[in-house]
């Protein structure tokens, strides 16, 4: 007898009401500890990725680069095991079939929100520590900078749209993911997605925890924001770059993007189209 090689929608769709009842009944210490591994492992992709890419003067060429290596923090969180905030938004799926109340779904959601950020702060300290923003004379360094100076100037509406269109993307992964029956499988199944989400230039929040407040640590530094001025932006746009910024232009909008385009886009939407004739 051949065995499956992954799992039909239908059976997807099934599936994910006892993974969002699993991960909303896991103590909440244990949440917010697999809340920061998966920081820490996109923190880690989004400072790799900047590391191959702060060199290369071609815009398309970087943007493959960068989401070929970023797509590595996803297959860390789903195979060494982790929780991330943006993949939790399928949790939906569990509440709506009322296996999970809505306040354990906002209680896990918060611990794993939580969780990500410590997780990406620990790695942004760490990297700074490290000396690593010196490589190419600090051209790393403005390249950080300059990154996440870009990010908070995006306009409310931008990066809301930006960060529905990214969390499709990575819902679509987890879900695929899911699917899949064997390590390759899933590998390959988060790999794409990824990749091409990176490539497109969408918003993810969790990623972008490493990526603004890495650049807001580093202007502290002249010699990189000098650098970060061959980047394309200004010194009055770096001076804008700031904990509030962060927050209210870019970490608020593309949260509640991921937010709808994982819950919605995904969840929602498979969960309408496969799930039991007894789900309204």
């Amino acid at each position: 007898m051949i065995e499956k090689a992954f799992s039909t929608p239908e059976e997807i769709t099934e599936s994910y009401t006892g993974i969002g009842q699993k991960k909303a009944t896991r103590p909440m210490l244990k949440q917010l500890i697999l809340g920061i591994l998966s920081g820490a492992f996109v923190a880690i992709a989004a400072q790799g990725s900047n590391v191959a890419i702060h060199s290369i003067t071609s815009f398309s060429l970087s943007r493959i680069l960068s989401g070929a290596l970023f797509s590595t923090g996803l297959i860390l969180v789903l195979i060494a095991g982790g929780e991330l905030f943006t993949g939790n938004t399928l949790m939906v799926i569990a509440y709506i079939k009322k296996k999970i109340t809505f306040s354990s779904l906002v209680r896990s959601w918060s611990f794993v929100y939580i969780g990500n950020f410590i997780g990406a702060m620990i790695i942004v300290l760490l990297i700074n520590a490290s000396g690593q923003l010196e490589i190419s004379d600090g051209m790393l360094g403005g390249f950080t900078i300059a990154v996440a100076t870009k990010k908070v100037m995006l306009p409310f509406s931008n990066a809301f749209i930006l960060g529905i269109l990214c969390n499709w993307l990575v819902c679509l992964a987890v879900w695929m993911a899911s699917g899949a029956q064997d390590i390759t499988g899933k590998i390959l199944a988060v790999f794409f997605p990824i990749w091409l989400f990176v490539t497109s230039g969408f918003e993810h929040s969790i990623a972008n925890m490493y990526y603004i407040p890495a650049g807001i640590i580093a202007k502290s530094n002249p010699h990189w924001v000098d650098q970060a001025i061959m980047h394309g932006v200004t010194y009055e746009q770096i001076a804008n770059l700031n904990w509030q910024t962060f927050i209210i232009n870019n970490l608020i909008p593309v949260t509640l993007g991921n937010l709808l385009g994982g819950a919605v886009f995904v969840g929602l939407t498979y969960l309408v189209a496969y799930g039991k004739n007894e789900t309204k």
